[in-house]
């Protein structure tokens, strides 16, 4: 019999050295597909708009108050050289926020041929949920916000509801703004 030579026992050895060190392969994790939106307080309740549906979220502009209008139309501002309409969200359920007007945030919104924006209490910025957490019952809430939401997300911090500022601006009635009577 031959004798194995000594090159091919060290790699033999280096083998056995690499396979006692190697670590595994990563553990194959569940993949959690999450959905994102923006985060809104109105009147102490958490909404969340589909991303795609907020432009942008400024501080509430200075602005001029436009006469002849309903009352949850704060005004006109100018924003970059555009005529942006402000608009109280709250106001348009017929409801004032407890909170002062500097404290609270603007969501813009381009929808079609409409750029306006909703003032807001506070903006809780981007949230991501787990979609299965998603219900399409919101539970109790005021019957004239239900037509603009579509069920809720629910993670430890409680209830989201979400809430489409497109449904919204595609309603006849918040393009009626001027006062009649």
């Amino acid at each position: 019999m031959s004798e194995t030579p000594a090159a091919y026992l060290k790699l033999v050895a280096l083998q056995r050295l690499c396979r006692a060190k190697a670590i595994g392969l990563p553990q194959q994790a569940d993949i959690v597909e999450y959905w994102s939106g923006i985060g809104f307080t109105m009147d102490g309740v958490r909404y969340v708009a589909p991303i795609p549906e907020v432009s942008e979220i400024l501080h509430v502009p200075r602005y001029t108050k436009v006469p002849g209008v309903l009352g949850w139309i704060k005004g006109i501002a100018n924003v970059r050289g555009r005529l942006l309409p402000i608009m109280d969200l709250i106001g348009y359920f017929n409801r004032r926020s407890p909170l002062q007007e500097k404290r609270r945030r603007l969501l813009v919104l381009e929808h079609g041929d409409v750029y306006s924006g909703l003032v807001v209490d506070d903006v809780m910025g981007m949230q991501h949920f787990p979609v299965d957490t998603y219900s399409r019952d919101s539970g109790e809430q005021d019957a004239a916000i239900v037509p603009y939401t579509d069920g809720c997300y629910t993670r430890d911090d409680g209830k989201w509801i979400v809430f489409s500022p497109h449904r919204l601006v595609d309603d006849p009635r918040f393009m009626q703004v001027a006062r009649t009577g």
